[in-house]
């Protein structure tokens, strides 16, 4: 299988999901939309596409004229060919742009290892049952998508407190999640190196945070990376079928 990922920052790759693929000897086309790669134009040659999160948001055009060509790619793979995607933070609310949403300032921003409720609607979705009723998930965003609830092609499977598509699913067969299910044993570290990061995780909860969260994620990562093992499964198995 060909695997088209769309990332915005070197160091947000599909981490765990990507290890697992590449391990299955399937491929991966990885467009570095901050430095200037293109899109590419056969979009119907790959069997699924990804997108991946970044330290810029949706509206933010004028600064990252990209996000133009993104959000048209997004839409020509999603709406006219109806091939399987899977967004990740950035890529989850991009998705919930081109279907029809909008995306807004998170209050208060969830940023962490906290808590998502899964919806009693994941049972019968093909990539998302196997979750229990409640996980613990690391959360890095400031802005979510809302405005989704007049369309009726939208499942919500994953719900907080504070943001209502946690995990969404379209048609099932393309799914935003706003956490990060992908995370490898390292990502903590390597994401505070981002001024954008790490200011907001410091912001959140304090400038001694980073230990802390490095902690909660030591103690939750394999369960984690079990769930996105378990994710990654089910997705190659829609795009099968």
């Amino acid at each position: 299988m060909k695997f088209l990922s769309l990332q915005h920052i070197d160091i947000e790759d599909p981490g765990t999901f990507k290890d697992y693929l590449l391990a299955d000897g399937h491929e991966i086309t990885t467009i570095q939309l901050d430095q200037g790669d293109m899109i590419p134009t056969n979009l119907d040659s790959y069997d699924a596409m990804l997108c991946m999160g970044g330290p810029m948001d949706t509206f933010m055009e004028n600064e990252y004229p990209w996000l133009v060509e993104e959000k048209k790619a997004i839409a020509e793979y999603v709406l006219n060919l109806k091939k399987p995607f899977l967004g990740f933070c950035l890529g989850c609310q991009l998705l919930g742009e081109v279907l029809g949403g909008k995306v807004v300032e998170s209050i208060p921003p969830e940023i962490g290892v906290l808590d998502i409720d899964i919806d009693t609607n994941a049972k019968d979705d093909h990539v998302f049952n196997f979750l229990p009723k409640k996980i613990k998930a690391l959360q890095w965003h400031s802005y979510e998508v809302i405005g989704l609830d007049n369309n009726s092609k939208i499942q919500v499977i994953g719900t907080s407190p504070s943001t209502k598509y946690q995990i969404f699913g379209y048609e099932k067969y393309a799914y935003g999640i706003q956490f990060h299910l992908e995370i490898r044993k390292t990502t903590v570290d390597d994401w505070a190196k981002v001024p954008e990061y790490k200011n907001a995780l410091e912001k959140s909860l304090g400038a001694d945070a980073l230990p802390q969260m490095k902690d909660i994620v030591d103690k939750e990562i394999d369960s984690m990376m079990q769930q996105c093992n378990q994710m990654y499964k089910n997705f190659v198995n829609i795009i099968k079928s």
